[in-house]
């Protein structure tokens, strides 16, 4: 006989998945697609004593993984995208203007504004803080500036342009957790990360005032980067056609699978007539990435390459998303299990009787966030469980599911890289060469973000409800849809 499940059946899932990914995944260093598995289980057996078959169970698990199979399919094809533009060299092409932009004065600014160029166009903080990030650290050096101050604002300048990317993986992430779309959530993004830019540049341009420009010299592996980049890859006007594609089907609304796919197909025959690539590659790219190697240039030698270029393109294709997807599993199987369960439907409940506000949820969504991720370490994780949980309570209360997408981002992909123990705060760290804790007061935009979500849901400013047609304009006619 089924029943519902009393407090300590409802919440003690969430404690063991919590406990596990602590211990495994933060102390040892286990890969959590396993430990939310054990989790899962746990929460299997808590659903077997409240009288659920594994028939039920299944039921649970399916419907989670159909709910979320359109995203998932589009974060494959992101995959596709970037490889796609990697060998056509649209992305290359925009790294390289880029990097001409970079003057050594205001070298902090500089820092966050290019830093954040990079990851939009590449989708991929670790890739941007990696290649020029190393090499704007070596200008700093030079410059005498100081090396926390500009790797904060490298790490801030990253995580800006993940975060806003189309091609970033934790930006295709949330809206799958939170069921909005992933346009709409980048747009509704610029209500919270535009301010918290603003804040930054202006702090970042305050401590420039002391650096001069004079008598400085753009680095030895910034030119080398550059004349790489020019050696592999033959530039135009036409290249610009893929990203054109994305921003006109971004301002029509058109839907989003097709548009990815089109535009990786018009960036595939540019790798083919323009890159002069041979197919076999350009398939190769779109599953298993680009990589150096298949650059066949006369005179070109694809093993001299130097190590921040090979970092900087070799990247994409459908195989690079397979980890997100695990992860997104993973935690759809936990999620289907308890929330068949019942449990889920308990821990809202009683987690509503002191949640009574627009403000009070996006504070608890970010109290939330903010908790996994300094459990797991994990974006990926800090992302999708809240998501899973406060889902429905935003749909019941009128909200707008792209006010829940836009908060798991700033208050979980954005502060994992300033927790020291986090995989992100360890490669910063490391590939920067200034400890977490230093660099993380000057990582300004990830942790003012979070701020500014509380204070705009508490205002009202930038919060859609479901009747209303654009954020925080108080105006109300159709309803939106809630995806």
């Amino acid at each position: 006989m089924k029943r519902q499940p009393n407090l300590f059946e409802a919440f003690s899932p969430i404690v063991v998945m919590l406990f596990l990914l602590a211990i495994g995944y933060g102390v040892y260093g286990f890969e959590p697609e396993p430990l939310l598995i054990l989790a899962s289980v746990y929460a299997g057996i808590i659903a077997l004593r409240l009288g659920l078959t594994w028939d039920d169970m299944m039921e649970g698990i399916q419907e989670k993984i159909k709910q979320a199979m359109p995203a998932i399919l589009i974060l494959i094809s992101i995959g596709i995208l970037i490889g796609t533009w990697m060998i056509s060299g649209t992305i290359p092409m925009m790294i390289y203007y880029g990097l001409k932009m970079i003057e050594p004065s205001f070298i902090v600014l500089i820092a966050f504004v290019v830093s954040a160029i990079i990851s939009i166009v590449t989708g991929t903080s670790w890739g941007s803080a990696g290649t020029v990030g190393v090499a704007l650290m070596g200008i700093a050096t030079g410059l005498g500036a100081s090396l926390p101050a500009t790797a904060g604002a490298i790490v801030a300048g990253a995580y800006f342009g993940d975060k806003l990317s189309p091609l970033s993986d934790t930006t295709n992430l949330a809206p799958v957790a939170a069921g909005s779309e992933l346009y709409e959530h980048i747009r509704h993004m610029l209500w919270t990360t535009i301010p918290a830019a603003i804040v930054s540049i202006i702090v970042y341009l305050f401590v420039g005032f002391n650096l001069s420009g004079d008598n400085i010299s753009t680095p030895e592996t910034m030119n080398v980067m550059l004349q790489t980049l020019t050696e592999m890859f033959d530039w135009g006007i036409l290249l610009l056609l893929p990203p054109a594609i994305i921003l006109y089907s971004s301002i029509r609304k058109k839907p989003t699978l097709p548009t990815i796919i089109l535009s990786s197909i018009v960036a595939a025959v540019l790798a083919k007539f323009i890159q002069g690539f041979s197919l076999v590659d350009i398939f190769a790219s779109a599953v298993s990435g680009f990589d150096v190697s298949m650059v066949n240039r006369a005179g070109f030698d694809t093993g001299s390459v130097a190590g921040e270029v090979t970092r900087l393109v070799n990247q994409g294709g459908m195989q690079s998303m397979t980890g997100v997807v695990l992860i997104a599993f993973s935690a759809f199987v936990f999620a289907g299990i308890i929330t068949k369960s019942g449990s889920l439907e308990i821990i809202i409940q009683n987690l509503m009787k002191i949640v009574k506000r627009t403000g009070d949820f996006i504070l608890a969504t970010v109290l939330s966030c903010i908790t996994m991720a300094l459990v797991t370490g994990n974006s990926y994780l800090s992302i999708i469980v809240p998501g899973e949980i406060y889902k429905d309570s935003y749909r019941k209360n009128n909200l707008h599911a792209k006010n829940l997408s836009r908060t798991l981002e700033d208050s979980g992909t954005v502060v994992v890289p300033i927790i020291p123990w986090s995989s992100a705060g360890v490669f910063m760290a490391g590939t920067l060469g200034v400890p977490t804790l230093s660099y993380a007061p000057w990582a300004i935009l990830c942790y003012i973000g979070f701020i500014f979500a509380i204070i705009l849901g508490y205002t009202g400013l930038g919060i859609t409800k479901i009747t209303e047609t654009s954020s925080g304009s108080g105006n109300t006619s159709e309803d939106e849809s809630v995806m």
